[in-house]
């Protein structure tokens, strides 16, 4: 039987206010059994930008990411959010240990090509997630953070999206452990009502998830949210759960299945 492992990927908005990150990596300590925790950081790399004089230029909710960006980037989601993250989980009892995937060779990448003409620069689109890699460190007792950065093997880093990270590193790892990814982010789950905080979608399968887009119900970034997970289920992730911070560790959210 394998061993369980939980993965959580955390969203920006957490990561970067003190008293929701402090609350989340305190339910992510106390979790049983090994974990990995993959986050993003976009906010912090908007405002850094703007203080170094770089423009912020996004389409359809996506960076993109030129060289003058990437340093950026590099910087705050390699650098500030992830060794910030690093040594408060260190004060947790946790010993993490933050990665891009370029450490170790962890996951590699290609640039993205040319997408209905828009140009995202050095963007990456996950090609490999090296599980046995990463399954040594776990094994030692090392607790992965990884950053949304990957890279090319070919000395470009690549800015990547955290949540595509999450899935595939739960796929890859899916092979030598019972892997539940829980995406974390603001809200109790997928709502029902923006508006309404109770209105929490319990369970979507590939049939439901169909009809909530039909139904506008269902839009924007949390399609990609949803695609991620429902792919991740396929390819043998035991569970995939979106839910807030201070849900971690329990049933609560809902469940992609």
């Amino acid at each position: 039987m394998k061993q369980h492992l939980t993965i959580v990927k955390v969203g920006g908005k957490i990561v970067e206010a003190p008293d929701t990150l402090n609350q989340l990596l305190q339910r992510f300590s106390a979790l049983e059994g090994p974990k990995v925790l993959v986050h993003g950081g976009g906010r912090t790399a908007t405002d850094v930008a703007a203080q170094l004089g770089v423009e912020t230029r996004m389409v359809d909710g996506r960076r993109i990411t030129d060289a003058e960006m990437l340093r950026v980037v590099t910087m705050v989601y390699g650098g500030l959010v992830n060794k910030n993250v690093v040594a408060k989980l260190q004060a947790c009892g946790v010993n993490a240990l933050g990665l891009t995937g370029a450490d170790m060779n962890v996951i590699r990448s290609h640039r993205r090509p040319l997408k209905n003409g828009i140009d995202y620069g050095y963007v990456g689109d996950v090609d490999k997630v090296d599980a046995d890699r990463l399954q040594l460190l776990i094994d030692a007792g090392i607790t992965p953070v990884m950053a949304p950065l990957t890279h090319n093997g070919e000395g470009d880093l690549l800015n990547t999206n955290a949540d595509t990270i999450a899935g595939e590193t739960a796929k890859a790892l899916a092979q030598h452990y019972e892997v539940t990814l829980i995406y974390c982010f603001e809200h109790a789950g997928v709502l029902a009502d923006a508006n309404d905080e109770a209105s929490v979608i319990r369970r979507i399968t590939p049939q439901t998830f169909e009809q909530l887009k039909a139904d506008g119900i269902v839009s924007g970034g949390m399609l990609p949210k949803i695609e991620n997970s429902l792919m991740a289920v396929k390819a043998g992730v035991k569970r995939v759960v979106i839910t807030s911070a201070d849900k971690i560790g329990t049933n609560e959210g809902t469940s992609i299945e």
